[in-house]
């Protein structure tokens, strides 16, 4: 299996979802980021945060040379891609592969990614650097893949659709919230900026 330390175990980065809410058996996790990529609420979710019928919308990662040749309202982004990576121990790597090959199903690619831990983050024992993490991520040739979104359009969207694993807005509150714990640089405004115009929709819808 790809990707693997020399003695086994496998580090997986999370960029979304799976910041706040990690994958199990992980020994170790640490904050910090990747780079030459931009977070995107581009891709559709047809099993967690909406359904086939309905669905909702959750984070991706583009290359960054790629999106810079869109046309992309929030025309800005980090130069680094911050979430958490996670050590999964080897007797536990098969299990969580599975469970991940799930739970990111609905129209993601694994890739490989150079993590690099925060500058802040201690730890008991020595750390590669980078890291080699495993990443999923919704590639724009994927059925799933939207393309650049109006972000007012794009909020009201996210308010207004839920799945079976919750409101696509949680999802969204919860990615704003976890990103902006990780570090003092890490907060994303694409995602900062849905989060404002998502809960003034709610705010306005409960007049």
């Amino acid at each position: 299996m790809s990707g693997l330390t020399d003695g086994g175990d496998l580090w997986l980065f999370g960029y979304g979802s799976l910041i706040w809410k990690p994958p199990p058996h992980y020994d170790l996790r640490v904050p910090g980021y990747i780079e030459g990529y931009v977070r995107r609420f581009w891709q559709a979710s047809e099993d967690h945060r909406g359904t086939p019928e309905a669905p909702g919308r959750v984070v991706t990662l583009l290359d960054r040379d790629f999106w810079e040749k869109l046309v992309d309202e929030h025309s800005e982004a980090p130069e680094l891609t911050w979430g958490a990576a996670y050590r999964i121990p080897a007797p536990r790597v098969e299990e969580v592969r599975e469970y991940l090959d799930i739970r990111e199903i609905n129209g993601y690619s694994m890739l490989y990614v150079p993590f690099h831990p925060a500058p802040s983050f201690e730890s008991k024992e020595e750390l590669p650097q980078p890291i080699h993490c495993l990443v999923y991520i919704g590639l724009p040739d994927n059925p799933q893949f939207m393309g650049p979104q109006d972000p007012q359009l794009l909020a009201e969207h996210i308010v207004a659709h839920k799945g079976p694993s919750g409101e696509n807005k949680d999802y969204l509150y919860s990615l704003d919230k976890a990103l902006e714990q990780l570090s003092d640089e890490s907060r994303d405004e694409h995602v900062h900026d849905l989060a404002r115009r998502c809960r003034k929709i709610e705010v306005k819808r409960a007049r």
